[in-house]
């Protein structure tokens, strides 16, 4: 047997209890959730018990002509089109209670922001003392994201892999990768013949991982209609552990990408008796996470 942290996945969107529920039984005990509202509907799933907590973004700032903002019963709000938008929205945001600023930086008008907007949202944020993750899928996507110092990048690109002096920038100014590979891989598959392809998402995630930028484990776990992919809360955490090690990193690497790294980076508090049970040894065999035997939240045994 060996006893872990509980699991962190660091990219979730979450739509009820029944989420919470799956987040737990895999040994997932804090889910960041990536995009969730209303205000309402965020705190009652904060105040869950005997299932994952969550921290979350609420909700994200989005180009008005990207595919985010065409997704069903997508708030208006969240639509930003200039600085002035940004810092407005961001005070909404802060209204609301996030933990952490979530933003979509397609590439360029008019599916995405303005450089001038994306920076404005970062230094709005930064100026209340929240981390930014931003959405990126393409290179051009992560080229405006480290412009605008963003903390945190969530996915990886699938149009190729990431260039030197894209990935020398990220590694700069401290940018840390949540890659959600278990996600790029399903998006792959199904956007095939736009030219995606899973193989650039991996090998960016390698060269990554070479050059000293951080790699968290998130899996994009969601239900969400619209969603070009849908991984399963919980036993996708499993399958995105297993993935970063086929993209070179090693077992304890990867375990410390859904522990110990994002507790640190997000800065979570309150989850030091979260334990999950594992028959096998995961530092020798990634898949053992899979054979849980028994998991804990806050001390109390949930499964």
């Amino acid at each position: 047997m060996t006893v872990l942290p509980g699991l962190i996945d660091a990219h979730v969107h979450t739509s009820g209890r029944a989420d919470l529920e799956k987040l737990a039984h895999w040994g997932v005990t804090t889910g960041l959730d990536m995009g969730s509202w209303p205000r309402e509907f965020v705190d009652e799933m904060r105040g869950q018990k005997g299932v994952a907590r969550i921290r979350s973004a609420t909700i994200p700032a989005v180009g008005k002509g990207g595919h985010h903002a065409q997704m069903p019963g997508f708030p208006a709000e969240g639509i930003v089109t200039s600085p002035d938008e940004a810092r407005a929205f961001v005070e909404r945001r802060v209204a609301d209670g996030a933990d952490f600023i979530k933003i979509v930086t397609e590439a360029a008008p008019p599916e995405g922001m303005d450089q001038p907007t994306v920076n404005a949202l970062v230094q709005a944020a930064h100026d209340h003392g929240l981390l930014v993750v931003a959405h990126s899928v393409t290179t051009g996507a992560f080229r405006v994201a480290v412009e605008a110092r963003v903390d945190i990048s969530t996915h990886a690109p699938l149009d190729a892999v990431l260039d030197d002096d894209t990935i020398a920038g990220m590694r700069e100014i401290g940018m840390v990768s949540v890659p959600t590979l278990t996600m790029m891989e399903g998006t792959a598959k199904l956007l095939a013949g736009l030219g995606f392809r899973y193989e650039h998402a991996r090998d960016t995630v390698t060269r990554l991982r070479d050059a000293g930028v951080e790699v968290l484990a998130g899996t994009d776990a969601n239900s969400a209609p619209g969603a070009p992919f849908a991984p399963e809360h919980g036993e996708s955490m499993h399958h995105e552990l297993e993935l970063l090690v086929a993209a070179g990193l090693t077992p304890a690497e990867a375990l410390r990408a859904a522990t110990e790294l994002p507790a640190r980076v997000f800065g979570l508090t309150g989850i030091e008796d979260d334990r999950v049970e594992v028959d096998g040894d995961p530092t020798v065999d990634i898949t053992a996470t899979r054979a849980i035997t028994g998991v804990w939240i806050a001390g109390v045994r949930v499964r």
